[in-house]
């Protein structure tokens, strides 16, 4: 039987590899994206590649998802902003959007693939003993479909540096869009408020609210709980 602290440091080891591992294909589907809709800036600058060095940023890929592992709570993380250039694309208005939600889409994707991989497994291994190679498999997968969700639905949230940004401001027109604008420049400490600041002032977390409603019950409904 593994000790409670040793299991702790294997869930936080995979927590942490499973996030830069969902980053990359996160990002790499911005890439491939904007490359098929006529703006190879990302492929020009070595980013349409599964080389995890090429899109890991070490603060926000690594230290960031292993402080949130190591307090609690849902685990995110973000990597080095895809390079692109809007004005190469075939259709600038309609394609910036298609390639904002090429992100949160792959990680759509990803946490439905895990699903599958993970009823499978339990279906064939039925229920399997603690700490034992088919527990941490499942465990594993399990969390992958979990962080892949809280990606997806955390990279929705309409603040830049967010996906959410670029789907949102080429949709609006006019004073909305200028008020936009306004906002966006603010937007980091906004965000960081949110997330931090809100929860120790008013003991209210909006940003772990949105996500026990949203990736939260997604993960559930794809594995079946």
């Amino acid at each position: 039987m593994l000790s409670i602290d040793y299991a702790r440091i294997v869930t936080i080891c995979l927590q942490v590899a499973i996030v830069m591992v969902a980053t990359v294909f996160h990002e790499v589907a911005h890439a491939a994206t904007a490359n098929a809709l006529g703006d190879p800036t990302a492929k020009e600058h070595g980013r349409l590649t599964l080389n995890p060095f090429a899109h890991l940023d070490p603060v926000g890929s690594f230290v960031l998802p292993l402080i949130m592992a190591l307090v609690g709570g849902p685990v995110f993380a973000f990597a080095k902003p895809v390079p692109y250039n809007p004005n190469r694309l075939k259709k600038p208005r309609r394609d910036e959007v298609l390639v904002a939600l090429a992100g949160p889409a792959c990680n759509l994707l990803q946490a439905c693939v895990g699903a599958l991989m993970y009823k499978g497994l339990t279906a064939a291994w039925g229920i399997v003993p603690d700490a034992s190679v088919q527990y941490w498999c499942v465990m594993a997968i399990e969390l992958y479909v979990y962080i892949n969700l809280v990606l997806m639905f955390f990279n929705l949230i309409p603040l830049p540096p967010l996906d959410g940004s670029s789907i949102v401001s080429p949709l609006l027109r006019g004073k909305a869009r200028e008020w936009y604008y306004v906002i966006q420049r603010n937007s980091l400490p906004v965000l960081l408020a949110i997330m931090y600041l809100v929860p120790m002032v008013l003991h209210v977390d909006p940003v772990g609210m949105y996500l026990r409603a949203t990736a939260d019950r997604l993960a559930i409904m794809l594995l079946g709980f």
